[in-house]
């Protein structure tokens, strides 16, 4: 199946400065795309968009919020305030993912509580960009979900027609079907996938960005189920400590925080591996590393 396309605007460069905000869990906190040398060792789409914006308008400044393992009522009661703290023009948020995964999910319940977050992001007069949930197909381990999430996205694009929201299309996203772009986890996208979101959530935006995605027959091969010596490393070492912490009542982010609490500026820069950073690089302002902002207001 082909990837639908639709009509975008001219890239054109921001009128004015954005300030920006990621809101959500793991796959807007950036896990499956590591970074020894960015907060909580990972990258993620929303970085990259952060940096191409930055690219796009020099005074960008960015904040992510997100946080690996969150429920829908965790990001609302969590990130909701110190967002709207930050006074952004711009946010995105993912939030529901988990919940889906849970035995017992009332997705119409949920959706109340996620339909009253978009409310208060829009009367702040910030511009929001919703998610619809991915569509695992039938050979993911969560492929059980897919009723559940189709009525999630139901709910996301009725609510983003009655607030005003630009709603990035997760579910049509063909092309991340294949294995090639997640993570060995088989949960989170890997480099390339998250390269992939973040180059069609710039292009939702209508701005130009120097994102390289490389054909993916030259994508490294990260995930195989079906193969039996893989599923079984596989299960072993993330199933079974994923029903370790479900039982025990327990999350992946119980010990993370937000990974860019305060306004900071990216700049455009490759993934450093593992090691000490290169003498030459420090204190660079271009090298890469963030620029703090205080934690509210603006200039």
């Amino acid at each position: 199946m082909t990837e639908p396309t639709a009509s975008r605007p001219a890239p054109v460069p921001p009128a004015r400065p954005i300030r920006y905000v990621a809101l959500g869990d793991s796959m807007t906190e950036g896990v499956g795309d590591p970074d020894p040398a960015r907060p909580n060792g990972v990258r993620g789409w929303a970085d990259l968009v952060a940096e191409q914006l930055t690219a796009a308008h020099p005074d960008t400044r960015y904040a992510n919020l997100a946080v690996r393992g969150r429920l829908l009522r965790g990001i609302v009661e969590g990130q909701l305030d110190a967002c709207l703290a930050l006074e952004p023009t711009l946010v995105s948020l993912y939030a529901g993912g988990n919940d889906m995964l849970r035995p017992r999910a009332d997705v119409d319940a949920l959706m109340e509580v996620y339909e009253q977050a978009v409310a208060r992001l829009r009367a702040s007069g910030a511009e929001v960009v919703l998610f619809t949930a991915f569509d695992p197909g039938r050979d993911a381990p969560t492929s059980w979900t897919r009723p559940r999430q189709a009525l999630y996205n139901e709910h996301v694009r009725e609510i983003a027609d009655r607030h005003g929201c630009r709603v990035l299309d997760y579910w049509r996203m063909r092309t991340l079907q294949d294995w090639r772009y997640w993570a060995v986890d088989r949960l989170h996208m890997s480099a390339a996938g998250h390269t992939y979101v973040a180059a069609r959530m710039l292009e939702l935006l209508g701005v130009a960005h120097a994102l390289e995605l490389p054909p993916t027959e030259q994508l490294p091969v990260t995930a195989s189920p079906g193969v039996l010596k893989e599923d079984l490393y596989w299960a072993r070492e993330y199933l079974l400590p994923w029903i370790g912490r479900r039982l025990r009542g327990t999350s992946s982010g119980d010990t993370v925080a937000a990974r860019h609490p305060r306004w900071t500026t990216l700049f455009p820069r490759d993934v450093v591996p593992a090691g000490p950073a290169p003498r030459a690089a420090a204190g660079l302002r271009g090298s890469g590393e963030p620029v703090d902002w205080p934690e509210a207001g603006h200039a």
